[in-house]
């Protein structure tokens, strides 16, 4: 199919996003890589009056650290993240995650900011957002306020930005001393929307679990950070019976939605597996 007509305009400023943006509210569509968006266009599942393409903006694409936090511009392409000294050194969970965000063509145009503001619960960088205890910087006409990632995303492709905001950033905790990572999904084939995904960052104190959190994507509405695992590992031993805890404890955490891939149920049982399987990488 081919879009429903739109009106185009290429964003020089953010003021000029902000005036179009008061002027056109809902019927108003931000173009950044546009790789989830284009599609919705054709499907006319989406039909806005104008797209706002503000990849000309500057100073949004920039990915740097000042060794305690990591900032990830929103117009950073994909490719550029995968390809980042900063991200591999102070976030490694984002750089194990990278190449399985979708296909080359597609990472070398879609932007980190687009794939969370977008907030697709089956894509991975959401659900790694929150596993890592992110920071989004929203920008309005009259200055800017900060988010964390576990108040950000609140429901099927809904998030707390504003009609007249604009997603500008990411500020990521650096990794710390002692810290370790692990990523896993299951998919059709590589590249493709996982069934069930889930990224993990914490501690084990000599044989302990410590500051855990894990993100699970594919398991719901939204991106899931999994209280009642994350509370039934933290202080307890890394043995069976603690990762047979966390697993019995995402049935309070998870709801995940059948679809094309299967029932529930079937997802239930791949989110326990690839529990297991990411407790056991993270030990390693």
């Amino acid at each position: 199919m081919k879009p429903a007509p739109f009106a185009y305009v290429r964003a020089e400023t953010l003021d000029q996003v902000f005036d179009l943006l008061d002027e056109y509210g809902d019927e108003a569509k931000i173009l950044a890589g546009g790789q989830s968006l284009m599609a919705t266009l054709n499907m006319r599942l989406s039909t806005p009056e104008v797209l706002i393409d503000i990849n000309h903006l500057e100073g949004l694409s920039d990915i740097s650290s000042d060794g305690d936090v990591l900032r990830i511009g929103a117009l950073a392409r994909h490719s550029d993240v995968l390809e980042s000294e900063h991200v591999q050194k102070h976030a490694p969970l984002i750089a194990k995650t990278m190449p399985h965000v979708a296909h080359q063509a597609i990472r070398n145009r879609g932007t980190f900011g687009g794939s969370v503001a977008f907030a697709d619960p089956a894509a991975e960088l959401p659900a790694v957002t929150r596993a890592l205890g992110a920071i989004f910087v929203l920008q309005g006409r009259d200055g800017q306020r900060k988010v964390a990632a576990d108040d950000f995303f609140q429901g099927l492709f809904e998030t707390d930005l504003k009609e007249n905001e604009l997603l500008v950033g990411a500020e990521i905790p650096a990794i710390k001393d002692g810290e370790r990572t692990a990523f896993m999904e299951l998919a059709r084939r590589h590249g493709d929307y996982a069934i069930v995904g889930l990224a993990v960052q914490g501690r084990l104190e000599g044989d302990t679990f410590a500051d855990m959190r894990l993100g699970f994507f594919g398991a719901g509405d939204q991106p899931i950070l999994a209280k009642s695992a994350i509370a039934a590992l933290n202080g307890q031993p890394n043995n069976e019976g603690t990762i047979k805890n966390a697993q019995d404890a995402l049935d309070a955490d998870l709801d995940p939605m059948p679809d094309l891939n299967g029932p529930a149920e079937m997802k239930m049982h791949l989110a326990r597996v690839l529990t297991k399987r990411a407790l056991a990488e993270l030990a390693a």
